[in-house]
């Protein structure tokens, strides 16, 4: 529901030679989401609309109000409209089940996030930490460096929305075979991780162990934070990580990769998962020994 991209008008301009053509354009579109949890205002966060409901499920659960999706007797969109006479769809209205952690507790506060702020709910670093669950050291998986060189490849090529735009964050969820389970497209990071994450949640996959998770830009202390709370033990960037995203990786037991882009990787935390080709069914056999993956 909502549009994912619009057409605009713009100007190409030529640096070199100061030459200008009028053409059209298409841009990924950003508009706010309104959640109300049984009549109250929860949060307003800026995202691209599409699969809302996910997204809603995948920030309540990050945000520890959410355990389970039977914890939400109803999700729906109230058909406000735009200046365009067309529906927006930017308030969706949740009913929390009687009894549940939803239904009976509130943030401190109501909040604003932008594309670009995951956490902008917590109260701090340490609430984050805290709400985290077990610790991701016991999950066994194990990923062949040979599948992990290929998701990048994968994701790109399933980005439908951003080929049009180039202004679109993705998140996929592979399986360590590198198989695509779900793929999630946003003008923010955090949202697409939600947006999959609420997937999950929905589909009752909850823990999302032996998973790898593949973000399309930076890995944040959010991100991290999100995956971890989801039970994702592999959580791979394609670009860099933070120092407190790398901190909480380690702390949590999962394994955090920045820079995948092959044929090299840097592994920042738990790279004893990754393993040569052909190893990676082979428990705690051929880790590679370097942070280094050539």
């Amino acid at each position: 529901m909502g549009r994912v991209t619009v057409r605009a008008r713009t100007t190409r301009l030529d640096l070199d030679d100061g030459s200008a053509r009028a053409r059209a354009d298409t841009l990924a579109v950003e508009e706010p989401l309104q959640l109300e949890v049984d009549g109250e205002q929860l949060t307003v966060t800026m995202r691209t609309p599409g699969d809302d409901v996910d997204l809603a499920l995948g920030f309540l659960h990050a945000e520890g109000l959410l355990t389970a999706a039977e914890d939400v007797v109803s999700a729906v969109h109230c058909t406000d409209l735009g200046p365009d006479g067309e529906p927006t769809y930017n308030l969706l209205r949740i009913a929390a089940r009687p009894g549940s952690r939803l239904a009976g507790e509130r943030v401190a506060r109501p909040f604003t996030t932008t594309s670009a702020c995951g956490v902008c709910g917590s109260a701090s670093v340490e609430d984050v930490l805290a709400r985290v669950p077990a610790p991701l050291h016991a999950d066994p998986v194990r990923v062949g460096t040979d599948v992990l060189a290929g998701l990048p490849d994968t994701l790109r090529a399933a980005q439908s929305a951003f080929e049009r735009t180039g202004g679109l964050h993705a998140a996929g969820l592979f399986d360590a075979t590198g198989a695509l389970r779900c793929l999630r497209e946003d003008v923010g990071r955090h949202n697409a991780v939600d947006k999959v994450v609420g997937w999950g949640l929905r589909e009752g996959l909850l823990p999302l162990r032996g998973s790898v998770l593949v973000v399309s830009g930076r890995a944040s202390f959010e991100l991290v934070q999100k995956a971890a709370m989801a039970g994702v033990p592999v959580l791979a960037a394609v670009s860099a990580p933070s120092s407190l995203a790398v901190s909480l990786a380690r702390e949590v037991g999962m394994t955090l990769l920045g820079f995948v882009r092959p044929p090299r990787a840097n592994a920042y935390s738990r790279e004893d998962r990754l393993v040569p080709p052909g190893a990676s069914g082979e428990t705690g056999v051929g880790a590679c020994p370097t942070a280094v993956l050539t």
